[in-house]
């Protein structure tokens, strides 16, 4: 079991099967709302979808390839957040996160990517953390830019959202670089 505390309100723990409902139902309620950046809502329209996806995220914790969690706040369900892959060739996370819109502007996310970051050089001893981001999805790229992670450039038509590409800005921070923010 993976639990992670980053403070007195927020913690990261191991999406497990006995989440799903309550995964499932932030994705409704936020659906539109996530539905502007992210793929996969069409695609989550059950609760057995969502078991589906953490079924998947077992797995791939189960195979040291990623680490999926929920996030909690205040002691309760708001968001999904995690490595979606590590690169353990390259030493590399590849973070990736989405909140419940009732739990925006809190500062949470930026606290949750930190405590990742901090989590993958300090736990995981890699060298080199990712988010990519929406070129146009301004809230999440405000992200790892508070957090000093450099823009490394656009990746041009990097993902397909329901009837038309986005490009994706690619955010890196390196080992070295993360101690002296």
């Amino acid at each position: 079991m993976f639990l992670h505390k980053i403070d007195e309100e927020l913690s990261l723990k191991l999406l497990e099967l006995k989440d799903a409902e309550r995964v499932f139902a932030i994705t409704n309620q936020s659906r539109e709302y996530l539905r502007e950046w992210l793929p996969w809502l069409d695609n989550t329209t059950k609760l057995e979808d969502t078991k589906g996806f953490i079924n998947i995220s077992l797995k791939g914790f189960a195979e040291n390839k990623s680490v999926n969690t929920v996030i909690m706040y205040k002691g309760q369900i708001v968001g999904v957040a995690g490595y979606n892959q590590i690169n353990w060739s390259n030493k590399t996370a590849y973070i990736g996160y989405w909140l419940g819109e009732e739990y925006q502007g809190n500062g949470i996310m930026t606290r949750v990517a930190k405590a990742l970051t901090d989590y993958a050089f300090i736990e995981l001893k890699l060298d080199k953390v990712e988010i990519r981001v929406a070129v146009e999805n301004k809230k999440s790229r405000g992200i790892p830019e508070r957090l000093g992670f450099v823009n490394e450039g656009c990746i041009r038509q990097a993902e397909w959202l329901y009837d038309h590409y986005v490009d994706h800005i690619v955010y890196g921070m390196l080992a070295k670089d993360w101690n002296k923010w």
